[in-house]
């Protein structure tokens, strides 16, 4: 790695922890030192009792322009099998924290991906998003066919990616790429009002939560329920539950 950071973490602020691309005259392209910087941090974030969300960021230009190619040109299908890069993305979906991504600018090939991977995205009007990898001969390889599809359907999903053509941010909210729109340069402000909403309630119920709305992705839904009502009766217990229910009851 250069002494030069990639990647800069606020402090933590009302449990939410914004972590921000900073490589703006690269568009924020993703190389492998960013990916790793950007593993680190989620890592630490989630594994800090203080911090209930993340906010992930780019700049006005760009959340992210994809990979580096100088980089991934020089890497064949054996070197990315356990190369640190796919070891970094896998760290990223490890994580327990919710995340939000406040998108401006482009979000394409593996900026788009990183968007997926978060839990919740808010994007400013002139955002667009992408996954031009075929136009290079390659395809999506960090759940940009998966988590695309999950989120947008087969059909956007397939002219998404077997043209590389480009959405732009109204459509990525109507097929549920993104939630909000808001006007350009207001997306981190308003990610960040959310994540300070979710950084709100108790920790472990939101961890909890989020674990569940994923399993609806992963498992039948017969699955998915019990492992809802299993979570759901795990928080039962839960002091802070109890505590705030009682509060509740003596308004």
């Amino acid at each position: 790695m250069t002494a030069e950071r990639d990647v800069l973490i606020s402090e933590c602020i009302d449990g939410v922890v914004t972590i921000t691309i900073d490589r703006p005259d690269a568009r924020n392209a993703l190389r492998h030192q960013t990916m790793a910087e950007l593993a680190d941090a989620i890592e630490e974030a989630d594994r800090d009792d203080t911090v209930c969300c993340i906010v992930l960021a780019g700049n006005a230009r760009a959340f992210a322009a994809g990979a580096d190619i100088a980089e991934m040109i020089a890497l064949d299908g054996p070197a990315l099998e356990r190369h640190p890069r796919t070891i970094a993305w896998q760290r990223i979906w490890r994580s327990g924290c919710p995340m939000i991504a406040a998108v401006e600018g482009v979000a394409f090939g593996g900026g788009n991906e990183l968007v997926l991977s978060c839990d919740i995205a808010i994007a400013g009007a002139a955002a667009r998003f992408g996954q031009p990898e075929i136009t290079l001969g390659w395809m999506p390889g960090a759940g940009g066919t998966q988590r695309l599809a999950r989120s947008a359907g087969k059909s956007m999903t397939m002219q998404m990616v077997l043209t590389g053509d480009a959405i732009d941010a109204q459509q990525a909210l109507q097929a549920g790429i993104v939630s909000e729109v808001v006007p350009a340069g207001g997306a981190l402000a308003r990610a960040t009002e959310l994540a300070r909403r979710i950084a709100a309630h108790p920790r472990a119920a939101t961890r909890m939560a989020r674990h569940a709305v994923l399993e609806s992705f992963e498992t039948p839904l017969s699955e998915g329920v019990r492992a809802e009502h299993a979570a759901f009766r795990a928080l039962a217990s839960s002091d802070e539950r109890n505590a705030r229910m009682r509060r509740f009851l003596n308004r």
